[in-house]
Order: structure tokens, then C-alpha cells, then sequence
């Protein structure tokens, strides 16, 4: 039989909130955080708004040897990361050796740390070039540097799926619980905001260059301009149940009950296919059926193709206007392997509390009618089981059910 593994410590950097409760909060009253770029001048560049993460007082605390050698996206992560196995309880050191392990999606490793010394060597010099350039760009220097900092011996990796990443790695962790690892880190952390990452993001199919922060990303309505991208994501801790009680874990958000994963290959016949596949595979593992869903984090992609593939799925999966549809990403953003363990967190959240988060009440009317989607205010919900769907770039396709504590 197989053992529950359920979700023990969580913290959140996103950019309308840093902390759990306090994205929490900004989410349910509808905060957003989708605004033009200040981290360099965009003004030239076809995509001007973002889902920026502000500098933070936390940030002043990171250990400053580590500095010279960590992209400000890792830092995020490891500071996620140290929150997240606060809220736990967890004290890697007063665990066996191997007990702790840490996989942490990411699509872009430390982007910006790497423009900056291709800048040096090419302005400057080789020699100009830090030795840290080895791994801070790679996109498993998060999983890495979480795991030198904080002593994790046990399992490690990472899964490069795009936007689909967030949950595939949620899911590798639960396969490490589920095969004797007490403890695992989790998630995904990714951002696109330095000059070559938006130069490359703004010839990306489907996302936006408008200039109005409240209309340029709207997800299921007719007309959407497509999506904006953002940076940040979460961490979450995972352990058995058996396990959990057993240390006197302080609180369990939910379980992860069941995972799907399915690849679409573009231009494919039957659109929405790789999110059907994942969706019915996900029950499946978790021993349900589509009628126990009280409610679905979409992938919610906001380019108009997109969109009309994901709302197929959910007509085919639920009927049409059969399930509650949240997207709390339209607040901040596509955060790539960020967004969808963003979700996630928000999922057990929505179980934790009983609300579904809306959307802002922009455009209502041109809202896809198939889709039952939450806007305008917070929708009370005694919900008991989640469904969270992400698709990444090139055909990756990915489904969580999560069930409440």
C-alpha cells in the first residue's frame, strides 16, 4: 500500500507577497503586482510589464560570503527554502545523515548572474570572469546551493519542464518520500527579468506587449494578449504521514495525492490533449474520480489558443462550468517552474481556509463561459480536493491532485 505524503512546511516569494500568509492576504484582496519593469530600462523592449519580487528586509540577513557566488534568484530560493523548513520544524542537523533532500525546479538558473559575466568577458576580459560562473547559471545551482547551506545529504535533483516543472518536481520528491527519504525540499524558483532573459521572452509565442498592467494579462477572455512573465516561487516540505506524526510535525497543509504528467507535441490534432492525459492520470494515482474535484488552479496561459485548449480539457474532464477555476497567477505573473509550485501552495491553502481567490473583475463579460472562473470576489468553498494544472513550453504537460489536512 501506498503511504500518504503529505505537505508539512511551506513559504512563498512571489511578487505580490513575501512570506505565506502575506501573498496569502495580497491574493485574496486581489493585489496585483503586474507593473512596468524597474530592474533595467525596458522601455525599447517589445515586453514592459512584469511580476517584478521587490527587495525585501529579509534579503539583508543572507550570509554575505555567499553573495559573490549566488544569482539574487538562487538567494530567493534559499532563503524559501530556510522559511520553509522553519514553518516545518525541520532541523536538518538533528537528523540522520541522509534524511533531508532537496529537489527544486528551475528552467533558468541564475540568468542574471550569467548575462553579467558574459558581459565581463566580452567588455573586459577573461580574466574578468568570477570562477563561480562554473554553476550559478545552471539551472540546478537552487537545488544545489539549498543543499550545501543547509547540510542535505539525501536525494537530489532537478526537473526542467518550463512552466509544468514546479509540480513534476513536487512530484520527484514524493517518489524519494515514498521510497524511504524522511524528508524532502521542494518546488520551483525562476526569473526571466534581466535584459537577455525578457530579449528572449519577447519572442515567445503567446506573450504580452501590452502596456496597460490591468488588461495585459487575462486569462480565458476573449481577446487576452497573451501572458506577462514574473519571477519568484515556492517551497514546500514533504514527508510521510506516519512520518509527520511521528517527529510531532506542527501542521499538515494537505497531500499530495496524486500526480499525472503527459506531453503534447506542437501543432498536435487534438489540443488540450497532454492536460486531459495528466488530469485523468493524476486521479487515477490518487484514487478519484473527476466528480471528487472541488476546484482547479489552472494552467491559464492567457494566450487566446491556449486558453481555448485548457478550457476544452476542463469541459472534457468536468463539463462545461462544472468546477470552480481559479488562476491567482494572473496577479503576478508566468513564474515558469515558480508558477506552478506557486499554485500548489495556493491550492492547499484554498483547503486550509475554505475560499477560492478571484481574479480582478476586469472584462467579466468576455470571460469564456465554459469556464466557471472565480472573479471579482474570494468564492467560500468547502473544498476537500484539488486539481492543478500546468503546461510548459514545447508540449510538457502536468496535473497534482491535492486533498486537504
Amino acid at each position: 500500500m501506498k503511504q500518504d505524503v503529505v505537505v508539512t512546511g511551506v513559504d512563498v516569494v512571489a511578487p505580490n507577497g513575501v512570506g505565506t500568509e502575506a501573498y496569502w492576504a495580497a491574493t485574496l484582496k486581489g493585489v496585483s503586482a503586474i507593473r512596468p519593469i524597474t530592474r533595467f530600462d525596458a522601455s525599447d523592449y517589445p515586453v514592459r510589464l512584469a511580476g517584478e519580487v521587490p527587495e525585501f528586509e529579509g534579503e539583508s540577513a543572507f550570509p554575505k560570503r555567499l553573495v559573490p557566488q549566488t544569482d539574487r534568484l538562487t538567494r530567493l530560493a534559499m532563503l524559501c527554502a530556510d522559511a520553509a523548513l522553519a514553518d516545518a520544524r525541520v532541523d536538518p542537523a538533528a537528523l540522520s545523515a541522509y534524511a533531508v533532500g532537496a529537489a527544486v525546479s528551475s528552467s533558468t538558473g541564475g540568468l542574471h548572474f550569467g548575462q553579467e559575466q558574459l558581459q565581463l568577458l566580452w567588455g573586459t576580459g577573461w580574466e574578468a570572469v568570477s570562477p563561480y560562473m562554473s554553476f550559478a547559471w545552471y539551472y540546478a545551482v537552487n537545488t544545489g546551493q539549498i543543499s550545501i547551506k543547509n547540510g542535505l545529504r539525501g536525494p537530489g535533483g532537478v526537473v526542467v519542464s518550463e512552466q509544468a516543472g514546479g509540480l513534476d518536481s513536487i512530484a520527484f520528491a514524493r517518489r524519494r518520500v515514498r521510497q524511504g527519504t524522511p524528508v524532502m525540499t521542494t518546488g520551483g524558483f525562476d526569473s526571466m527579468l534581466c535584459p537577455y532573459g525578457v530579449s528572449t521572452v519577447s519572442t515567445a509565442t503567446g506573450v504580452s506587449r501590452s502596456d496597460d498592467p490591468e488588461r495585459a494579462y487575462l486569462p480565458f477572455h476573449a481577446g487576452s494578449p497573451g501572458f506577462v512573465p514574473g519571477e519568484g516561487g515556492a517551497v514546500l516540505v514533504l514527508e510521510s504521514r506516519t512520518g509527520a506524526v511521528e517527529r510531532g510535525a506542527p501542521q499538515v497543509y494537505g497531500t499530495v495525492a496524486g500526480h499525472g504528467a503527459a506531453f503534447e507535441p506542437p501543432g498536435s490534432d487534438s489540443p488540450g490533449d497532454g492536460l486531459v492525459r495528466a488530469a485523468r492520470s493524476a486521479l487515477r494515482d490518487a484514487g478519484l474520480s473527476a466528480g471528487d474535484v472541488d476546484v482547479v488552479f489552472a494552467d491559464a496561459a492567457g494566450s487566446v489558443p491556449l486558453d481555448l485548449a485548457e478550457t476544452a480539457a476542463l469541459v472534457e474532464l468536468f463539463g462545461p462550468g462544472g468546477v470552480p477555476v481559479s488562476a491567482p497567477k494572473a496577479l503576478v505573473g508566468r513564474l515558469l517552474s515558480g508558477g506552478a509550485a506557486l499554485d500548489a501552495v495556493a491550492a492547499l491553502l484554498c483547503l486550509r481556509d475554505g475560499v477560492v481567490p478571484a481574479l480582478p473583475e476586469v472584462a467579466a463579460d468576455t470571460v469564456d463561459p465554459r469556464v466557471d472562473l472565480v472573479v471579482g470576489e474570494p468564492r467560500a468553498l468547502e473544498s476537500r480536493t484539488a486539481l492543478v494544472l500546468a503546461r510548459g513550453h514545447g508540449g510538457f504537460a502536468s496535473a497534482m491532485v491535492l486533498t486537504g489536512a
